[in-house]
């Protein structure tokens, strides 16, 4: 008897998204490497096997056009790369360069921003988010899945669980923020998240950046703030207070200090001995 079924293997989409499943890639980059693979296709309107340098190199250029980043546009690149390269063994990347990066410092807040956008904050629970996101330098999705088990109050300890780069960690519990998990610790099972939006669900990711953004303007701060607005301040603080390097680079799980070190560059403790040559 005769079927439709379509064997995965036959559609190079599917044996693509098998690919990475099996890589071990983050359902993020799954879904964004996926997006951009079939939006060329579409922006190509002929088949796979018919894609070729060109029309890669007009994606691309395409999505420069767009205004997209450096960043975004690396992403598309590493996309199409394993799909054409690994997936359908073609070879025509080999001619196609990657988006040079800019270099941007990070925005970062000093401690008495910190402490306007805490002290204008009234709701206790997004009160507390902020204080972690500050205390503790983790990332928006790393703090969206924190969840009760992971809190480790004898040792003042929390655990990353598979951060950025599917990798475990350990994070620092401040000091101030033990008796509100205490709290939470009573209230909740092991398998809580910590932050929920209806008691079993986890906090949605625009929420979260909606409650550190809203603090921000009632506190009347000028800059951009975002989450990882906070996380640069935590680093930098740090670095301000002499922290060694490696241990911030531990604690923001960077895989190479290289990545931590944009912090020296932006650390008001490393250019307080020059005098401008207005003040002489």
């Amino acid at each position: 008897m005769k079927t439709n079924y379509k064997y995965p293997s036959w559609d190079p989409i599917v044996k693509f998204k098998q690919e990475m499943k099996l890589r071990n890639f983050s359902s993020k980059t799954i879904k964004s490497y996926l997006y951009y693979t079939q939006e060329c296709l579409r922006f190509a309107r002929v088949g796979a096997s018919e894609v070729n340098t060109k029309i890669v190199r007009d994606y691309l250029e395409f999505l420069a056009d767009s205004g997209k980043s450096a960043s975004t546009l690396n992403v598309a690149y590493s996309a199409l790369d394993l799909y054409f390269g690994k997936i359908l063994h073609r070879n025509f990347f080999v001619n196609i360069p990657r988006a040079k990066k800019t270099k941007k410092l990070p925005v970062v807040l000093s401690k008495q921003e910190i402490n306007k956008m805490l002290e204008v904050t009234q709701n206790k629970k997004h009160h507390f988010i902020i204080s972690l996101f500050y205390g503790t330098g983790l990332r928006l999705e790393e703090l969206q899945n924190i969840k009760m088990r992971d809190i480790d109050l004898d040792r003042g300890m929390l655990r990353v669980f598979q951060g950025k780069g599917k990798k475990d960690r350990m994070a620092i519990i401040p000091k101030k923020l033990i008796e509100i998990l205490v709290i939470q610790i009573k209230l909740k099972i092991p398998s809580d998240y910590l932050f929920t939006s209806n008691r079993v669900k986890k906090m949605d990711t625009r929420s979260i950046q909606k409650i550190v953004t809203n603090s921000a303007l009632k506190a009347g701060i000028a800059k951009s703030v975002s989450p990882h607005t906070l996380r640069h301040s935590f680093a930098t603080h740090l670095l301000e207070n002499g922290t060694d390097i490696r241990y911030i680079q531990e604690l923001l799980g960077h895989a190479k200090l290289e990545t931590t070190q944009i912090y020296t560059h932006v650390a008001s403790k490393n250019l307080a001995m020059i005098v401008s040559p207005l003040d002489l």
